[in-house]
């Protein structure tokens, strides 16, 4: 989780890799009047972001039956969390992912293609309530380091034997 920028999408396409799970994109389970807002260049509220949160939280939960997935989403409130938690039916391994908003708006005014554009951080920033749980993590590593980091702090592979 974090904001847009912070890297979830490759840290956690990464992640997937290296469990052998799915990996799943929070931005692709956006709606079409969702997209077109953010594209539009204003940041979504609490009433836009709840059929996306009830949709990722419902994944969640088949997620976890088939057999767990890596989901990359901002997730930027704690009453956001609680819900896509309360879909999971089993405790989530929340990873934070905390970057400079210098770093953060290098990154979305060079990104392409996308309709999150670097004027909206500050909405996001804004947004951002900082867990106090999980695993924080700031992107002062090369992704493949921040992904061994993760594994080994919260022990998601087995151990060797």
């Amino acid at each position: 989780m974090g904001v847009s920028g912070s890297g979830k999408t490759t840290v956690g396409q990464l992640l997937a890799a290296r469990l052998g799970l799915p990996f799943h994109e929070g931005d692709d389970f956006h709606s079409a009047a969702n997209v077109a807002k953010m594209a539009a260049g204003h940041p979504l509220t609490d009433d836009d972001r709840a059929g996306w949160l009830a949709t990722l939280a419902a994944g969640l939960g088949e997620w976890r039956t088939a057999g767990g997935a890596v989901l990359a989403c901002s997730a930027l409130k704690e009453s956001y969390r609680q819900t896509l938690q309360a879909g999971a039916g089993a405790p989530l391994s929340w990873v934070f992912l905390d970057t400079d908003p210098a770093v953060l708006r290098a990154r979305l005014e060079h990104r392409q293609g996308h309709y999150m554009k670097a004027d909206m951080l500050g909405s996001q920033l804004d947004t951002l309530e900082k867990p106090t749980y999980g695993l924080h993590l700031t992107d002062d590593a090369p992704p493949e380091t921040l992904v061994d980091q993760v594994v080994t702090r919260l022990h998601l592979l087995p151990a060797a034997t």
